[in-house]
This record gives C-alpha cells, structure tokens and sequence, in this order.
C-alpha cells in the first residue's frame, strides 16, 4: 500500500483579511495620535508664539544683570523671578527651537519697558550691556589717575596699584560692569604703549631725544606748559632748542613735581626758596631732562615732541589772552616780560582800586594824598616755566611784599578865615574877603574847592579832617 500523505492546511481567505485588518487598525491609531500630537503642538506653538511676541511685564525700564556661566532654563527663571520676561519656561522652549541657546550672553542690560521676550532674548544675544565710562584727562599723574580708578564704584576687585609714571594714556575709557580695577589700568598702559610706538616710527628725528623714554618725559612738560593746542609744538621747539643749546629747561612744574610728587598739585604758590632748592626734578638746579616724566601726557603733547615745529625760539611768556608770547633773544623776550608786566600790573592796580572803593567807607583816603603808582607785578609764578628765569622775573617771595611809600604832597594853603565847615558829603568853603586889612599876598587866589569827607587841611598850623556825616 501507498504512505499517506500528510495533509497540509492552507489558510482561508477570511483568516487574511483579519490580519491586515488588524495591521490596518493600529496604524490608524497610530496616525490618529500623530495627528493629534500635531494638533496639540500646533496650538501650544501658537499660544507659546503669541506669548513670546506679546509685551512683557516690565512696567519701567529695568537694568538687570546677567550673571556668568547661567544654563538657558535658569536665565529663564531669573528673567522671570524678576518681573523680565512672563514665562521663563516659554523663553527656554523658544531659545532652543530658534537657535539662540548657545549665543545668549552674560552681563548687565538695560531692558526697556514692556520688552517682548523675542527682544529680550535678542539682547542678550547681541550682547550690548550697559557701558560705562571714566575719563582721565591730558596732565593726571599716575596716582592721581589711579585715584580716579579705584573710587568708582561699577568697577570691581581690590586697588589697582599705581603705574610708573608716565605710562598711562589719558583718554576716555569704556568698560562694562564686571571690569577689575587693575585690568582698566592694565588697558590704559597698553593704550599708552600702542600709541607710542605709532608715533615714534613716524617720528621727526631730533638729537636731544633719543629714546621714547625720553620723549614721554619732554612730552609731560609740553603737557604742563600749555593748554593751547596749537601752542603745544611751539613750547616742544622752544625746548629741544634749550636742550640743544644746553640752556636749562627752567619749567616750573618740574619744581612742583620735585616737591609734592604723584599728588600733581601744589596748594600755594611757588617762591624763590622753592626755585633755589635742588630736586632731581627742578630744571632750575639741572641741566638737561629730569630723570622721568612729571605727569601723562595726551597724543597732542606725545605728537608736539615727536615732530616739533622748526623754530629759532628760546623763551616764552605769558600774552595776557591765555596764550604766549614767544622770542629767539633775551632782548625780545624782556620787551615780551615787560608788556606782561604791565598787564598784569594794570590788573592788579584795577582789583586794588575796587576793593579800595568797597572799603572807603570803612577807611576814607585823603584826597590830597595821590595814590601810590602802580607797581608792576611779576609773572605768576605758578605760570609757565621759562617765563619768570628767562627774564630776571622774581617769584612770589616768601613774605609780604614791600609797598613802595606814597608820594608827599604838600597840603593846600588854608584860607585866612578860621571857620570850620560845616560835615557834609560834599563841602564848598568860600573865602570871604577881608574888610579890615588888605589882602595879604598869596601864590594863588584860593577859588571855590570841593572838599570831600576826609580831606586834610591845614588850620592854624594844625591839621584838620574834613568828617563824614553820621547817619
């Protein structure tokens, strides 16, 4: 007999159709909750956009600060916390899916009143903080531009140490908070450094300047000499030519850094003790330049040495209008001293005659006793150097000055009578004529005269003084 065959069971239609009815429902529902995830992200989207470009919060401008090393969801909630932003989840969620996340920067803003959170967001992007600035004018010494430093305020860490001198570029400096202290001086130095090296490569060669050390230091005396800017190559020129001629510099503001040093300034004025007495920095007493710069000097003082005007100049003087009068011979230059001379002597004879009228009533003058003549004044001797030295023009001594004696002037002839008259602003003494005896002889007729409270006369052989009225 045949084996059997072993029978084999084909599925029927109806079992297929069930199967790719079931596949059919599971992708259907997975279609439908994709579809519903869409939905659902679409409006949280919509709703989230709407909040991210809807005004904020703030009701006034806010300056607020950024702190370093912050992940984006914590700047969220500090945006939030203070009253920046409504929703710091929002702004995280918006941060990542618009590719700001990585760009957002610490530090201080100023955010505007009802920013948006895009813009918010944008600013910290941009990363325009809150700036500040501190300016150390042309002339500071170091310590006292460090003293400048070391007060504000924004500016953080300990005291910056004082540079050497000269070292510093006075200018205007910007810095955000956050900036130490010493890392602004740090700046200032290699402001000053960079500039210097610029302006020595292009440099006028002159012989008498042979380092940029030493130009720095001609340069701070340029810088004290002068606040006229088109002055300033004029005194460089005046100097080198000293330098050259081996003529002292002869600068008072030498004298007055060799006394009181960094503190910049001296709270009297200078004398001859001060001129007379040796400093490593008096360029009365030293030949040549002083040992180091006396102050900072700005670019305009730095580019007056470096390329000095060509001149015959030697000595220079103040003009009365805030500048000077410069010359190349002591001859012209004492016709330069005396015009000054009279300037301020006139100065000083006019605020001594309004002070002397501000005091009559406490103190009347004769009116016979002319007053004294005007007695010229020196030049100022906190002036400029080179000045008073060049001149023979004596400093400010170390006592009062001696005033010179009041002409004499004789007392006018008394009339013949004797009567005495009357107190009044104003006095007219008429001279009667005597009826008894004939006129004695007199150098001249006495006139009319307008006698005026305190004028002396001579009665008698005595000396009366006409009196003011007593209210």
């Amino acid at each position: 007999m045949a084996a059997t065959q072993p029978s084999v069971k084909v599925p029927g239609p109806r079992h297929a159709r069930q199967r790719r009815s079931a596949i059919s429902r599971v992708l259907g529902w997975t279609f439908l909750l994709l579809l519903a995830g869409l939905v659902i992200a679409a409006i949280a989207g919509f709703f989230a956009y709407g909040e991210f470009t809807a005004p904020g919060p703030l009701a006034e401008d806010k300056v607020f600060m950024v702190a370093p090393g912050q992940s984006v969801t914590e700047i969220g909630e500090v945006l939030q916390q203070n009253g920046i932003v409504s929703n710091g989840r929002i702004f995280a969620l918006m941060a990542q899916a618009t590719g700001q996340r990585a760009r957002l920067k610490a530090g201080e803003y100023a955010f505007p009143k009802g920013a948006t959170m895009a813009e918010v967001m944008a600013l910290l992007a941009s990363g325009k903080a809150v700036t500040y600035k501190i300016s150390i004018p042309e002339g500071f010494t170091s310590q006292m531009a460090v003293d400048r430093v070391n007060a504000n305020e924004v500016l953080t860490g300990d005291p910056a140490a004082v540079p050497p001198e000269g070292s510093i570029l006075p200018d205007t400096y910007v810095f955000r908070r956050g900036m130490t202290r010493q890392k602004l001086v740090a700046d200032m130095q290699a402001a000053q450094a960079k500039l210097l090296a610029e302006l020595w490569a292009a440099r006028k060669p002159v012989p008498v300047i042979e380092t940029p050390e030493q130009a720095v230091t001609l340069a701070s005396i340029v810088e004290k000499e002068t606040a006229e800017a088109d002055e300033r190559p004029v005194i460089a020129s005046v100097f080198i030519n000293r330098l050259e001629k081996g003529m002292r510099l002869q600068s008072d503001p030498t004298i007055i850094y060799g006394i009181v040093g960094g503190k910049g300034r001296l709270d009297r004025p200078l004398t001859r003790a001060d001129i007379d007495t040796a400093t490593p920095y008096n360029t009365y007493r030293i030949k040549g330049l002083p040992p180091g710069p006396i102050a900072n000097p700005g670019r305009a003082a730095l580019e007056a040495v470096l390329n000095p005007e060509d001149t015959d100049k030697l000595y220079f003087v103040a003009d009365g209008t805030g500048g000077h009068a410069f010359a190349a011979t002591l001859e012209e230059h004492n016709r330069n001293v005396k015009n000054w001379r009279q300037i301020a002597g006139n100065a000083a004879a006019a605020a001594a005659a309004d002070e002397g009228e501000a005091d009559a009533s406490a103190a009347p003058t004769p009116d016979a006793t002319p007053p004294a003549a005007a007695t010229p004044v020196p030049a100022p001797p906190g002036g400029n150097a080179a000045e008073a030295p060049l001149a023979d023009v004596a400093p400010a001594p170390d006592g009062p000055a001696a005033q010179p004696p009041a002409a004499e002037t004789a007392a006018p002839e008394p009339p013949p009578a004797a009567a005495e008259p009357a107190p009044a602003p104003t006095v007219v003494a008429v001279v009667p004529k005597p009826q008894a005896k004939p006129p004695q002889p007199v150098a001249a007729k006495p006139a009319a005269v307008a006698l005026k409270p305190g004028t002396v006369l001579t009665i008698d052989g005595q000396a009366t003084v006409i009196p003011r009225l007593r209210p």
